[in-house]
């Protein structure tokens, strides 16, 4: 079993629709680190799920409901940190107004 560490997400703007942003495929993924930041004037939020290979991003899976940042607020998201995303697992966001957050993902993947 090797585990590599790897910016599995790198610096990107959340979308406002339901987005894949990383697919753990064929491996497991294990994250360590997801971090979003508010870059516009007025506050955003952003949902995070946490999908099995076999699903579709929804309530059974939504681990971070419509998370408010402020103007320049930076979050880190402890509510992600350690969770293992299954083969074929992925991460989906989606954020309430477009061109407001950044995030970026990091963690270690075991194949």
């Amino acid at each position: 079993m090797a585990v590599t560490i790897s910016n599995i997400i790198p610096a990107k703007t959340a979308e406002n629709t339901q987005t894949t942003q990383y697919t753990s495929n064929g491996v497991q993924t294990i994250i360590d680190k997801f971090t979003a930041t508010n870059y516009s004037a007025t506050a955003a939020t952003i949902s995070v799920n946490l999908v099995t290979a076999a699903g579709t991003a929804g309530n059974d899976n939504l681990i971070v409901k419509t998370k408010t940042l402020q103007p320049s607020e930076t979050y880190t998201f402890p509510e992600l940190v350690g969770h293992v995303l299954p083969l074929n697992g992925f991460i989906s966001t989606i954020a309430g107004t477009a061109s407001a957050i950044n995030i970026r993902a990091s963690g270690r993947v075991v194949s």
